[in-house]
Formats: C-alpha cells, structure tokens, sequence
C-alpha cells in the first residue's frame, strides 16, 4: 500500500507546522510533518517506545537529549527509547519536511 498524505487525517495544522497521520496499518503510524520556517517542535519524549524520522525536504537540527544533529534529505535519525527530542527549523524561507514512523498504540 503506498503511502497517501493528502487522504491521511490533519493531526495539526498552525502557525508552527502541519501534520498529517496515515493510520492504515496494525501498528504503526506514518507521520508527515511539514515545520515552516523558523519554527521548532515542543520536543518530547516517549518511555517504552522508539521511532523513526526520515527528512525529505529542507534542512534544520534535531537534538536527541543533549547531542545536536544536522538533517537534511535523505537523512534517518533513530530514537531510541525514552530519548528526548526535538526538531528545527533554521530556513527563513523553506519548509522543513520528515516522516515518522511510530508505535500506533500510542498518540504523538
């Protein structure tokens, strides 16, 4: 099943970023996020499960706990359990874009 973001469920949509959810599969969400520029995720973080981010668009930071990445396309970032994180945006002009792919049982 190819993944379909423009029927998927708007999870957000502000000032900060979009996010859509493709809800299809048994155990696990897809996520898009699109993080307009300038702007950061709140961060979080998820005790008992991982996730996976992979950029498509754009380029920015994403910190795991204490420990500053650079991401860009084509780049995976893995978090692993209970690590926190978080996601910016340095363009003043480009949109930000990721996937993630998440533990459904849980909410992002």
């Amino acid at each position: 099943m190819k993944a379909d973001f423009e029927n998927g469920k708007m999870v957000k949509n502000n000032e900060i970023y979009k996010v859509i959810d493709i809800t299809g599969l048994k155990g696990l969400i897809v996520s898009k996020t699109v993080l307009h520029p300038g702007k950061q995720t709140g961060g979080h973080k998820h005790p008992g499960q991982e996730e996976v981010y992979q950029f498509v668009h754009g380029h920015g930071r994403m910190f795991l706990d204490d420990v500053c990445t650079l991401v860009g396309p084509g780049d995976v970032v893995l978090v692993q359990d209970g690590v926190f994180h978080k996601v910016y945006n340095d363009s003043e002009v480009d949109d930000l874009v990721f996937v993630c792919v998440f533990d459904g049982s849980r909410s992002h």
